[in-house]
């Protein structure tokens, strides 16, 4: 800078701005802070002090912003009609939508900061020269808010050296830009420019300590003392200021630096560094739970107020004279009564109806394949099922027919159907659980159709492949022409009304694990009845289905209470929805459709897909289930589905949200005025006091609210209730949410095989406060969270599946879920495909939240929509999220029908599997509970206790086997008391018995030793060591073989002959330099009077070789047993006593110890 004439006058920079600029090197060492982020905030700093030279851009010295639109005004702009795969609309609210939005605008407006982004090392910055190549970090968004503070006039002093990178950096690119989407000065005015004549460069390099080649700092050293001076003000995440007091942190060439790391994680840190060993007292010590700060309750948190809740009862269940007493012989009855009945229509890809299935061929093919269920099937000339086996009935939701033949033929055979879903690949997501349940459900065959059979996995043999997981399956498929006709005389025997299992189906826990709810055949019939009842169905009556007919709705409505009514079902297959979403408006237009069996997803889709369709009217309908009904967001699609069609038939009394669990099976439905039902109601509640388990009303003008409808009255003839979540069942208050309980007859009996947590949700005794049970009847947990409202009305507000306790509050998957689509989710995430789910960290839930990428999206797009989506998370929910990921388009595991598998989702975050393309973590926002410094205990507990005895090397229990029987005092007890006595038995009474093959590494046998063989074998090296060896009673031998048949025929022989077998492992041919002077030592150290061994080996021990390692001359007498004569010894040597020593065995530790033991 002096070659252009401009003479410096330097000054030292004020302390303020020299800890700044520290604060800025100690962002970019940790990578909070970008590049670009670093040089503008850099260079605005030193603006004051920079004289404005020829070259230099204004923009280096004065930041010029200009103010985006708000979000809130671009909240206000109507909406475009968004694409049907834009998002998840499960969760769609405009409401809530707008919510969001204004939260995100007063963030803006509260200059929050956004979270900063670390940069990715595969971009190459264009500054990089400008930089010094070692830096500190602090947090960017902090920095941005920083207040500028007044700047004191200090005394120049002259320096006459610049650093190069300084100069570079002055002399460097205008086009930096920072990361953060806050302005640094308030209002987002520019920053005036000083005169030149302050301009101090050689000071700042005098005093900001900035060495070139230093180290980042150490975040785990110990804190210095407090700085003398005030640090500038930083609002925190929550906009509540922090003190003025800072502590340092020193870098790795000792110069101290303003530390901007969170006192929390600093704690978190200090308390992790520990030595890798603690001492030994340590260990006696309970410290783990003690260690982690218990969050205390807030005095000020919501608390019910209200009295406890009463059981609330239903209406009586009719005892159903005018319709069949079950539902086989309601089968039998259209079947032979109204064969041509249409009971089933299945429609293909392009909407045509393929086949409809009446009641007749109902009725004939389902005989047909219970008779060769029974009768056709063997194995070993033996039925290979018997009444009660389960078998396990897999078709694409393509082919209803065949499944409900499948189903009713299992019914009529007496068997247990359990339905699954088709497995595509051999690692679908949670296949391997399904496997587990066909196994626990001991499942041998399974039920498809040839179409599906040819679409499985295929082994090399071309059979259907073995999944990992599943139990050996025989794949039975069952179009007409394989199977039996029965003859006219065979009539099934099956009993459908008594406690017998009917059918099991499967439900995927939160946790992943796969389990089967069995429901017998009286809940069945009474599940149907209670269905018929509450929803008026009769007979002829045309009902459209879209859901998934082979569990829970679509399977009670479209399979069984439809069958038990004589109503015609059309079905409409998910590949059909997802090309013509409204396929199922137009077959309701078409078959003039008395009901609809939809969910609230496919209500939306069909919004979308409307305009323009001019003919068609949903008049018809008197019911529009939405199956869904429990899920609170499903309001906003069934409000917005009225507003459009109501001007095309639909009356707003017809649609009619129900609630279900896979074990309470239906609970509630709500039901059109014509059928008693009272007027609809809707609830706007605080999820505030939700997350507290409270229900606050609240108005719609607030962010943080939650719009919920009723989902009807309680099933008929069951009784409900609502308990607390956790501990003992007791009755909530009248406003307190809680888990609903059902007393019915109409509910799941027990999960298979799991008599454990069967007896915790199915035997489930709700008691009073004083601890008085409500009922003599068990009530069956439904999994679902919500209260009773006025008339009688169910409100859910989640599940218990998607809950997450954070701390001591309460929040639910699918209202996060909700609140992250809000945030215009269509340029970034793909498809609106989005989990979330909590891991633990520390004994408390942290909320995870995973999305799909759109490929088109960019990296600082998707973060900028990462960003926002915290906050909204916190202004709505009030928590914090600990990790959000988005993950490339297509890459989530899938469930069935198309979702994402929540579980699988979360297996694969815990193992490090989901391969994220952008990470957003944010501990320090949700972990709240950190350790505790430290404390000596005041006494020791009892798991302590077991700990310490446990490393100090103490005995604290012990195990033992069974005794074993006194031997009797018998002449056959005696015979047999030693092991030469019992193969002389074996020889004489199973001669030809094999006791030993030897395999070799091909795995053919190449040597056997039956019974009579081992005790000649055995013979023959007794005879030897007693006429060859001439060796005594109770003299050594050593036994140098390797293992094989030969080693045990010559311990026997020893046996046989009253010697000590010593077992030693022969020296290795390649290696006897080593291998030799073990097998030596063992032979001197055991006295063995013989070396008893195979041909090969003998000479190995006396071949040249060996007498380089050994001395060969010492060897005891060698005998090789490969050619023995065949003699026979004139006694079998019989012990005197138990305690005779029987054989040597000796071992080699790595340090060459030589331990033996006598048995």
């Amino acid at each position: 800078m002096a070659d252009r004439g401009c003479p410096l006058e330097a000054a030292p920079l004020p302390a303020e701005v020299r800890e700044s600029l520290a604060e800025l090197e100690l962002e970019l060492s940790e990578g909070d802070i970008t590049q670009k982020g670093y040089e503008k905030k850099r260079t605005k700093l030193l603006a004051r002090y920079i004289p404005l030279t020829q070259g230099v851009d204004p923009c280096l010295q004065a930041e010029h912003r200009v103010p985006g639109p708000p979000l809130a005004a671009a909240a206000s702009k109507p909406q475009k009609s968004r694409p049907s795969n834009a998002r998840d609309e499960r969760f769609r609210s405009d409401v809530h939508t707008e919510a969001v939005q204004a939260a995100l605008a007063q963030y803006k407006e509260r200059k929050m900061p956004m979270p900063s982004k670390r940069r990715s090392v595969l971009v190459h910055s264009s500054v990089e020269t400008c930089t010094p190549p070692d830096t500190s970090s602090a947090s960017e968004d902090e920095g941005s808010l920083r207040r500028p503070g007044r700047l004191t006039s200090t005394s120049f002093q002259n320096h006459t050296s610049v650093e190069p990178w300084l100069d570079r950096v002055i002399q460097g690119s205008s086009t930096s830009s920072s990361a953060s989407s806050t302005s640094s000065h308030p209002g987002g005015r520019p920053a005036a420019a000083p005169s030149a004549t302050t301009t101090a460069l050689a000071g700042l390099a005098a005093h900001a300590h900035i060495d070139l080649h230093s180290a980042p700092p150490d975040v785990t050293t110990g804190l210095a003392e407090h700085l003398h001076y005030e640090r500038p003000q930083v609002a925190s995440v929550r906009g509540i200021p922090r003190g003025h007091s800072g502590s340092i942190l020193e870098t790795a060439d000792g110069v101290p630096v303003n530390s901007r790391v969170s006192s929390k994680i600093q704690q978190l840190l200090n308390t992790l560094k520990r030595p890798k060993r603690p001492p030994l007292k340590e260990f006696f010590v309970d410290d783990f739970e003690e260690l982690l700060e218990v969050q205390q309750p807030d005095p000020n948190q919501p608390k019910p107020e209200g009295g406890q809740m009463a059981v609330l009862r239903g209406e009586p269940l009719s005892a159903g004279a005018r319709g069949p007493p079950t539902l086989l012989t309601a089968l039998q009855r259209w079947g032979t009564t109204q064969p041509k009945a249409p009971c089933l229509t299945a429609l293909d890809t392009a909407g045509k109806a393929t086949f409809t299935l009446t009641y007749g061929k109902l009725w004939s093919r389902s005989l047909k394949l219970a008779y060769t269920l029974l009768n056709k099937l063997t194995s070993k000339n033996e039925p290979l099922l018997k009444p009660g086996d389960r078998v396990a009935l897999v078709f694409p939701n393509s082919d209803p027919v065949m499944f409900m033949v499948a189903f009713y033929g299992c019914l009529l055979a007496e068997l247990v159907p359990v339905p699954i879903e088709v497995p595509l690949t051999r690692k679908d997501a949670g296949s391997q659980q399904v496997g587990f349940l066909l196994g626990s459900c001991g499942v041998t065959l399974a039920l498809t159709t040839d179409a599906c059979q040819k679409g499985l996995p295929k082994a090399q043999t071309g059979e259907v492949a073995t999944f990992k997981g599943w139990p050996p399956l025989a794949w039975l498929v069952i179009d007409g022409k394989h199977l039996a006709k029965p003859p006219k005389d065979w009539h099934p025997l099956a009993q459908d009304t008594g406690p017998g299992t009917a059918y099991i189906e499967y439900k995927t826990s939160k946790e992943g694990s796969t389990v089967g709810i069995t429901v017998s055949h009286a809940s069945l019939l009474a599940h149907c009845r209670a269905l018929t009842q509450a929803c008026g169905y009769t007979e002829a009556e045309t009902l459209t289905n879209v859901l998934d007919f082979k569990r829970d709705a679509g399977l009670w409505h479209g399979v069984l209470t439809s069958v038990m009514n004589r109503m015609h079902v059309v079905s409409i297959p998910y590949a059909l929805m997802k090309v013509n979403p409204l396929s199922w408006i137009q077959k309701v237009y078409s078959y003039k459709a008395r009901a609809a069996l939809v969910k609230s997803r496919d209500m939306h889709w069909s919004l979308l897909a409307q305009r323009g369709q001019r003919d068609i009217s949903l008049s018809s309908l008197r019911m529009l289930i939405v199956a869904d009904g429990a899920n609170p967001w499903s309001v906003s699609s069934c409000d917005a589905f009225l507003n459009v069609f109501q001007s095309r038939g639909l009356r707003p009394e017809v649609i009619c949200p129900c609630a279900s669990s896979p074990e309470a099976l239906t609970v509630a439905i709500r039901r059109p005025p014509d059928l008693g039902g009272p007027p609809p109601r809707k609830a706007v509640l605080s999820m505030s006091g939700l997350s507290y388990g409270v229900i606050r009303v609240d108005t719609e003008e607030k962010l943080s609210v939650l719009t919920v409808q009723d989902v009807g009255q309680v099933m008929p003839g069951a009784s409900a209730c609502v308990v607390k979540v956790e501990g003992t069942p007791y009755l909530c208050k009248t406003d307190e949410v809680g888990e609903i309980c059902v007393n019915s007859s109409a509910t799941g009996t027990a999960y298979y095989g799991l008599l454990g947590i069967t007896k915790n949700v199915f035997e489930t005794v709700p008691v009073t406060a004083g601890g008085a049970p409500v009922s003599d009847r068990p009530f069956t947990r439904t999994g679902l969270l919500g209260f009773i409202g006025p008339d009688n009305l169910v409100f859910v507000v989640g599940k218990l599946d998607g809950l997450m306790v954070v701390g001591v509050r309460r929040h639910n998957a699918d209202d996060v879920v909700a609140t992250a689509l809000a945030v215009e989710p269509m340029k970034f995430v793909y498809r609106g495909r989005i989990a979330v789910f909590s891991v633990t960290v520390l004994h408390d839930d942290r909320i995870v939240l995973v999305a799909e990428q759109r490929p088109d999206a960019s990296e600082e797009d998707s973060f900028q929509w990462m960003s926002r989506v915290l906050q909204a998370i916190d202004s709505i929910h009030q928590v914090g999220v600990y990790c959000l990921a988005l993950v490339p388009a297509n890459t989530l595991p899938k469930a069935p029908l198309g979702g994402i598998h929540i579980s699988e989702t979360k297996q694969r975050f815990l193992e490090g599997m989901l391969h994220p393309c952008n990470v957003l973590m944010c501990p320090h926002t949700c972990v709240t509970n950190l350790p505790k410094p430290r404390q000596k205990q005041p006494e020791v507990g009892p798991a302590s206790m077991i700990v310490g005895n446990l490393v100090a090397g103490k005995r604290i229990a012990q195990a033992s086997g069974r005794e074993l029987a006194h031997l009797e005092d018998s002449d056959q007890a005696r015979k047999f008391l030693f092991l030469a006595d019992v193969l002389q038995w074996r020889a004489h009474t199973t001669p030809d018995h094999p006791l030993f093959l030897l395999l070799n590494a091909k795995g053919t046998v190449t040597s056997t030793a039956t019974c009579i063989q081992l005790h000649k074998r055995a013979e023959r090296v007794a005879a030897a060591l007693m006429e060859k060896g001439r060796l005594d009673a109770g003299d050594h031998v050593a036994l140098v073989y390797p293992p094989g048949v030969d080693l045990i025929a010559a311990f026997y022989g020893c046996l046989y002959c009253g010697c000590v077998p010593v077992t030693v492992r022969p020296p290795h041919p390649q290696n006897l330099g080593t291998t030799l002077p073990t097998v030596k030592m063992i032979v001197e150290v055991s006295k063995s009077a013989c070396v008893l061994s195979t041909q090969a080996i003998t000479r190995l021990l006396k071949c040249k070789e060996a007498a380089a390692a050994v001395d060969v001359r010492a060897w005891p007498t060698i005998l090789d047993t490969d050619d023995i004569p065949k003699k026979k010894v004139a006694s079998i040597f019989r012990p005197p006593s138990p305690d005779v020593l029987a054989y040597l065995d000796f071992s080699v530790s790595t340090t060459g110890i030589l331990a033996g033991v006598k048995p």
